[in-house]
C-alpha cells in the first residue's frame, strides 16, 4: 500500500508547463501527419511498382498479339496476290522464327495468369493454317485444281480460324489490362485513404487543441486581466479571480494574488497612518 500511495504522490505531483503541454499537442499532430503520410507513400510504391509491371506486360503482349496477326495477314495476302496473278512464279515467304518466338514469349507471358492455353490455340491454328499453305506450289502446278477455289475453300477456312484464335487472345489480353488498370485504380484511391484520415484527425486535433487554448490559457489570462482591471479601479477591493488548473497559469494567478492583497494591506495601513500624523501635527 505504501508503495501505491507514493507512486500515486509522485504522479500527483507530476505537472507539465504550458510550454510542454503546446509542444506535447503539436507534437502529437505532426507524429499524426507524418505517418500518415509514410504509409500513403510507402502504399502507393508498393501497389504503384507491381501493377505498373503487370499493365507493362499486358501491353507488351497486346503489341506481340498485333504483330501475330500482320504477321499472318501480311502473308495471307501474299498467297492471294500468287493466287489472283498468273503471271508471279515467285511464293511468298514467312519468317516462322519471329512468329514461334513470340507464340513462346506470349506463353511464358501469360502463364501466371492461366491464359497460356491461349497461346496454344494460335499455335495449333497457325500449324493447321502452315500446313495447308505449303499446298501452294502443287496447286499452282497442277492443272486439274483451281487454285482460286483451293484458296477460298481451304486455305481461307485455316487463316480465319487462325484470326480468330488470334483476336481472341488480344481480348483476353485486353480485358486482363483493364482489371490491372482498376486495381491500380482502386489502390490510388486506398493509398490516399490513410492521408485523408490524418487530415481529418489533423483538423480534429487542431480544433481540440484551439479549444484548449481557449479554456485553458486564454481565458483564465482575460480573467487575470480582468481581475486586475477591477482591483485597479475600484480600491479596497480583493483580487478574487480563481481557476483549475496546474502550470504556470496558476502559479501565476497566485502570485498576483498575493501582490495585489499585499498592495491593499499596504494602502490599507498607508490610510491609517496618515490621518494620525495629520493629528499629531
Amino acid at each position: 500500500m505504501k508503495v501505491f500511495d507514493s507512486l500515486r504522490k509522485k504522479i500527483g505531483e507530476f505537472k507539465l508547463t504550458m510550454g510542454q503541454k503546446l509542444t506535447l499537442s503539436l507534437s502529437a499532430i505532426a507524429v499524426t501527419l507524418l505517418t500518415s503520410s509514410v504509409i500513403s507513400i510507402l502504399e502507393y510504391s508498393s501497389m504503384s511498382n507491381y501493377v505498373s509491371e503487370l499493365i507493362a506486360d499486358n501491353i507488351n503482349s497486346l503489341n506481340v498479339a498485333q504483330r501475330l496477326s500482320t504477321l499472318t495477314n501480311e502473308y495471307n495476302l501474299e498467297i492471294l496476290a500468287v493466287v489472283g496473278d498468273d503471271s508471279r512464279s515467285s511464293l511468298p515467304d514467312f519468317n516462322q522464327k519471329e512468329f514461334l518466338d513470340k507464340c513462346d514469349s506470349l506463353r511464358a507471358a501469360l502463364s501466371p495468369n492461366n491464359l497460356s492455353h491461349l497461346a496454344d490455340s494460335v499455335m495449333y491454328s497457325y500449324s493447321a493454317y502452315m500446313l495447308s499453305s505449303l499446298e501452294l506450289p502443287e496447286v499452282l502446278s497442277s492443272e486439274s485444281v483451281d487454285s482460286r477455289q483451293w484458296y477460298f475453300e481451304r486455305l481461307q477456312s485455316f487463316y480465319n480460324r487462325l484470326h480468330t484464335d488470334i483476336t481472341t487472345l488480344s481480348g483476353s489480353i485486353y480485358n486482363m489490362l483493364q482489371r490491372n488498370s482498376a486495381v491500380f485504380e482502386r489502390g490510388f484511391y486506398r493509398s490516399i485513404i490513410p492521408g485523408a484520415v490524418a487530415v481529418g484527425v489533423g483538423l480534429v486535433l487542431v480544433l481540440l487543441l484551439l479549444f484548449f487554448i481557449l479554456v485553458y490559457y486564454v481565458k483564465p489570462i482575460n480573467g487575470m486581466l480582468k481581475g486586475i482591471s477591477e482591483y485597479i479601479n475600484n480600491n479596497g477591493k480583493r483580487y478574487n479571480y480563481d481557476f483549475e488548473g496546474d502550470d504556470q497559469l496558476r502559479d501565476l494567478n497566485s502570485a498576483i494574488r498575493e501582490v495585489t492583497e499585499e498592495n491593499r494591506q499596504l494602502k490599507k495601513r498607508s490610510r491609517t497612518i496618515v490621518p494620525r500624523q495629520t493629528k499629531a501635527e
